[in-house]
């Protein structure tokens, strides 16, 4: 298992690292970003994603429906939070008073590596529709799951487990039996294997995207995540454009995707 991983402190500052040196550029290039935009962000964990866009002069809204994550995010934003920049909420995105309260409010909403998390995520695009602006738009970025380490497997406590790339397409019973063998915990077994039902690829996200009315404003397929920069001194690296045109293949390869999508209406 990585440090990051256990260190929470230390996956907040390389989030907001990341961020502030990637993905708000990345936005910002053909979505200019003003001070006073309404962000939210869905599964904002410790929050080191919003923190660098209200630092841009944002103001942000964070969910998370892990207890957990979300005291961590109160701790490590506590001044943003207390001055109003930042609000975060500790409930289910699905909440009926949530949808309430966020009807056409946002200008940017942002999913990073969060989608592969989600069960039915038809039903999340459709419904966070209804959230934005009619000028709004949401940020995705999320490894496909085809993807060496698209079953989140560098999580494994065993040092083999946690280094070795694409296992986690076996058949479920194959994998299951090689997590229990290796000793895995049982929570994170069944974290993994969560991620194996989603199984989110390029592919299936693209349907998704224009089966809920959306259309894709701006994309870059990374042979090599930014977030590797800082995890493990590599520089990105853009996915060659002949091979991240090949539907299916371009999956095995692509670490990561950021894409930015906006209603059609």
């Amino acid at each position: 298992m990585l440090k990051v991983h256990n260190d929470r402190s230390l996956y907040f500052e390389q989030q907001y690292t990341n961020t502030k040196k990637y993905i708000v550029p990345f936005i910002d290039e053909v979505y200019k970003l003003r001070p006073g935009m309404e962000v939210l962000e869905i599964g904002c964990g410790e929050g080191g994603v919003l923190k660098a866009f209200v630092d841009a002069g944002m103001k942000g809204t964070g969910v998370d429906l892990h207890t957990f994550k979300f005291n961590l995010a109160l701790d490590y934003l506590d001044e943003y939070v207390q001055t109003g920049r930042i609000s975060l909420i500790n409930n289910d995105i699905y909440a009926p008073d949530l949808y309430e309260q966020f009807s056409e409010k946002f200008d940017l909403i942002i999913l990073k590596d969060t989608l592969e998390h989600i069960f039915d995520q038809e039903k999340l695009i459709g419904y966070l529709k209804g959230f934005l602006k009619k000028t709004g738009m949401i940020f995705f970025a999320f490894p496909p799951w085809c993807m060496p380490y698209g079953g989140h497997q560098q999580m494994c406590s065993n040092k083999i487990l946690s280094s070795l790339p694409y296992y986690h397409l076996l058949p479920s019973f194959l994998y299951t039996a090689l997590l229990k063998a290796f000793k895995e915990d049982k929570d994170l077994i069944r974290e993994l294997m969560n991620v194996k039902k989603t199984q989110i690829s390029l592919q299936r996200y693209y349907r998704i995207l224009k089966d809920k009315g959306f259309k894709t404003v701006r994309q870059q397929l990374y042979f090599i995540n930014p977030n590797y920069e800082i995890k493990f001194n590599m520089k990105p690296r853009n996915l060659n454009r002949f091979i991240g045109s090949i539907p299916y293949v371009r999956d095995f390869i692509t670490t990561t995707i950021y894409s930015l999508a906006k209603p059609v209406y």
